[in-house]
């Protein structure tokens, strides 16, 4: 009984299975045929769709090019005048502008229809009659001639009254071109195209016809209507519907069949003439496609059924637990997977897109220090210029390769004193590059800047600024503006902090209100196709907004497409204790010459501020003008600042001219946010007595000018001080030969006697071999065989030595992360400074170390 049960119940499974197949390939068989059915008549909807797309796109092709000529020929006529009595001027005219106009034939035509040429072999209209009609009712007609060799030409023409041969005066100018102008423009001889073309007349004879025939019979019948149809390949009824929309000038499509293959066929009228463009679609290449794609369609649908069924049966109570777990892992695997591939990501877009902008000034400036080789004062320019550059790109690659505190959200801001005034120059020299190569307009604007030295990450600000410059000069055309703005305000903070405010704004293609929502997103960029060129993965903001809000500050934007944009950058710093100096300088008389207003009152105020009594011009001439007037007053200027780039008369040409009413005497100085090697021989050759680099600081300007003026400064002094360490011992313990080399090149200028270690174990047994008081101080590698530095320093503390505890142990190294900084701390060592060696830090910690 229980067999029983057991053998029911696995016949009604078996029964059950093969009834479902049966009635599943049944649904899919008719599904199938449907399916294909439709695709048939969708086939025919899309080819009508396609076809009439097509003919309009013809049609409006064949619009605007016979307009263009129809207006080529009217401009022949409206700069002709008929006034002119002189035939042969007249006729001289006429042909010359037809020809610039690239016509081959040009003739009057009179009031009989009679042609007579100006230019080119004799022509005359296939059909006279509908196109003198059109000239007499002053219309604008195209038709198809001959010429006297038989070759067909298409003929334009106007309403025009010039006087002819015979005396009378022709009712229009006629020009035209060979008929090979039609076929080329709209392509009707390209065998290539999946459909083919014929331009017919109302009656159905070929005014151009394409090589293929098959439908020769179609348009003879045409053109024997009304008379009866004789051949039974084509229905009656589409022959006098196509007649009749030819001659109504109407849209027709229909489908014919031409043995056993379907043609569609879609007709529009071409404006300008009476013309009809028949186009022709065979269906061949596309139906056997589609019946190849239903076939197999239908075939792995009934298969991939039966398979689903069979297996179904006895996979779906463990499958279910088994794709569970499998899901499980693989989203496990994709979220691993996707935080790989963002940490790549941005690797990649953060080196593309903030260190391309420095090396971009290295490879620039070392060009032109190779081009100026023996320049001395032009190598020294470059070789500075590389330098701020290289450390900006050193302190790039240490952000970048700290990718994991970036990833995790924990950013690490260096705080430490830096100038505003070498940040934004260095900043102005990084940026110069770029700009020239696109002919860009570089404004920098400094205002009521009197705190010029803060605390702060000057890496990160460095960051920020070149990631807004490189935007708005990517995103900016060429000969376009850029301007960079800094000013002061008393900071909420209290009396310890200043508030600096910094403004990037350029007249490029702007952005729209939708991509402003998500700009500060990772990868967003603006999807529009005036971009597509532009390099750039979409980190750069994303990344600025972060730094930014890490140093808490804030940044705003307000752009307009094909306007610009402008960033709003607020930080507020802790000043940072500077020497005073008392930057005041006699009651000169000095006269300020910039296009700017901005930059001009600021420079007015800032050389107000230390004692100089300063006119502003707005230009060259009215520099010049001010000049004169002063020298009749017996009231010379005694210095003179000329902008370089001045609307009209630029700086070099107005120095020119003040050197010839003045003399050598006064000084003038040239003011440009350009690199000065550019344009220094013609400056030079002009009269120009120096240069001083935008952006006019206060401390720029004081200096600048005492220099200029022969007055000595405090800081002058200062840096024409030389540290003078002769009779210093210092070892040195680094295993690479080249990088003692370099240090030992570096510090033999100071005077420094060195002693090299070639790892870390040399050095604890020449230190302790020492007597006390023979090393002056150690420069110690961190990663050398035997010995590292740290555990080094760590035995040199601990050693028995007079020296032991109060020898300055200084790690150099190119380890320069944070945690490497403190880890060199802990381990005993006084301070550290990163590879590669940085010639000033490094003076600047033997001084402290050795001599204060």
């Amino acid at each position: 009984m229980g067999n029983d049960k057991k053998n029911a119940a696995a016949r009604f499974l078996i029964y059950s299975f093969i009834g479902l197949l049966i009635f599943s390939i049944a649904v899919f068989s008719l599904l199938g045929i449907y399916m294909n059915r439709k695709s048939r008549d969708t086939i025919c909807e899309v080819g009508e769709i396609y076809m009439s797309g097509m003919n309009e796109q013809m049609s409006g092709h064949f619009e605007s090019v016979i307009e263009l000529r129809f207006s080529q020929v009217c401009g022949i006529a409206s700069v002709v005048s008929s006034d002119n009595r002189d035939k042969e001027k007249l006729y001289e005219e006429l042909v010359y502008r037809a020809q610039v106009r690239d016509f081959d034939y040009v003739a009057l035509c009179s009031a009989g229809g009679k042609l007579e040429m100006l230019y080119g072999q004799p022509i005359q209209p296939i059909n006279p009659d509908p196109f003198i009609q059109s000239l007499i009712q002053g219309e604008q007609k195209v038709a198809v001639g001959i010429d006297s060799t038989g070759n067909e030409v298409v003929l334009f023409g106007i309403e025009a009254a010039y006087p002819m041969q015979d005396g009378g005066n022709s009712i229009g100018l006629v020009a035209a071109l060979p008929l090979e102008y039609i076929t080329g423009f709209l392509s009707l001889a390209d065998e290539n195209q999946l459909m083919y073309y014929h331009i017919i007349r109302p009656d159905g004879s070929f005014v151009i016809q394409n090589p293929n025939t098959e439908l020769l019979d179609f348009f003879e019948q045409l053109q024997n209507q009304p008379a009866a149809v004789t051949d039974k390949s084509f229905a009656k009824n589409t022959i006098e519907d196509f007649g009749l929309a030819l001659r109504a000038h109407k849209e027709y499509a229909a489908i014919l069949e031409i043995n056993d293959e379907t043609r569609q066929i879609y007709g529009t009228p071409l404006p300008y003439s009476e013309w009809y463009l028949v186009a022709v679609m065979p269906y061949s290449v596309l139906s056997g496609t589609i019946d190849r794609l239903s076939s197999q369609r239908m075939v792995m649908t009934l298969l991939a059924c039966a398979s689903v069924l069979m297996i179904l049966t006895l996979i779906f109570r463990w499958y279910f637990s088994i794709t569970r777990s499998q899901l499980h892992e693989l989203e496990e695997a994709r979220q691993v997977a996707l935080e790989a591939s963002r940490a790549k990501s941005e690797f990649l877009a953060n080196m593309s897109h903030d260190i391309r902008t420095p090396m971009n000034a290295i490879v620039g400036m070392t060009a032109i220090a190779t081009a100026h080789i023996d320049d001395r004062e032009q190598v020294q320019n470059c070789l500075r210029k590389i330098t701020l550059s290289s450390k900006h790109l050193l302190g790039l690659i240490n952000d970048v390769l700290d990718m994991s505190k970036i990833e995790s959200g924990k950013l690490t801001l260096t705080t430490e004193q830096i100038s505003l005034k070498e940040v934004v120059e260095g900043i102005v020299n990084i940026m110069q590059p770029q700009v020239k190569s696109k002919k860009q307009t570089f404004d920098i604007h400094v205002e009521n800047i009197l705190t010029e030295n803060v605390w702060c990450d000057g890496v990160r600000l460095n960051q920020v600024l070149l990631n807004l410059l490189s935007n708005a000069t990517k995103y900016t055309p060429e000969g376009g503006s850029i301007q960079l703005s800094l000013s002061e305000e008393k900071s909420p903070k209290g009396e310890d902090y200043v508030r600096i405010y910094i403004k990037v704004k350029d007249n490029g293609i702007g952005m729209s209100p939708d991509f402003l929502k998500k700009i500060y997103e990772s990868y967003s960029r603006a999807d529009e196709t005036r971009i597509h060129k532009t390099e750039g993965a979409g980190l750069g903001m994303a990344i600025t907004k972060y730094i930014v809000d890490a140093m808490k500050g804030t940044i705003d934007i307000k752009s307009e497409p094909d306007k610009g944009s402008e960033f709003f950058l607020t930080f507020d710093f802790e000043k940072a204790a500077a020497v005073e100096m008392d930057m005041v300088l006699p009651s000169w008389n000095m006269l300020v010459v910039d296009d700017d207003e901005l930059l001009g009152k600021a420079a007015m105020d800032v050389l107000k501020s230390i004692g100089i009594k300063a006119e502003w011009a707005l230009s060259g001439e009215k520099a010049i003008e001010l000049v004169i007037q002063h020298h009749k007053k017996r009231d010379d200027y005694q210095i003179i600042l000329l902008d370089w780039k001045l609307p009209g008369m630029n700086g070099i040409q107005a120095a020119k001219e003040i050197r010839r009413n003045l003399g050598d005497e006064v000084p003038i100085l040239l003011i440009s946010a350009y690199d000065w090697s550019e344009f220094e021989a013609e400056a030079r050759e002009a009269g120009i007595s120096g240069f001083i680099s935008k952006p006019l600081f206060k401390s720029t300007l004081y200096h600048a000018l005492c220099q200029y003026m022969d007055i000595e400064t405090d800081h002058g002094q200062k840096l024409n001080q030389n540290i003078d360490l002769s009779g210093c011992r210092i070892l040195l313990a680094e295993d690479n030969e080249l990088n003692w080399e370099i240090a030992s090149e570096l510090l033999s200028d100071l005077g420094v006697e060195l002693d090299w270690a070639e790892d870390g174990q040399i050095c604890l047994d020449m230190f302790q071999s020492s007597p006390a008081g023979y090393y002056d101080a150690i420069l110690m590698d961190i990663r050398m065989p035997h010995v590292t530095g740290y555990e080094a320093a760590k035995i040199i503390r601990g050693l028995n030595h007079p020296d032991a505890l109060s020898i300055p142990i200084i790690a150099m190294s190119a380890d320069a992360f944070s945690d490497d900084i403190q880890r060199c701390l802990e381990a005993g060592m006084n301070a550290h400074i990163a590879k590669p060696i940085d010639v000033k830090e490094l003076k600047r910690l033997l001084k402290r170390y050795l001599i204060y």
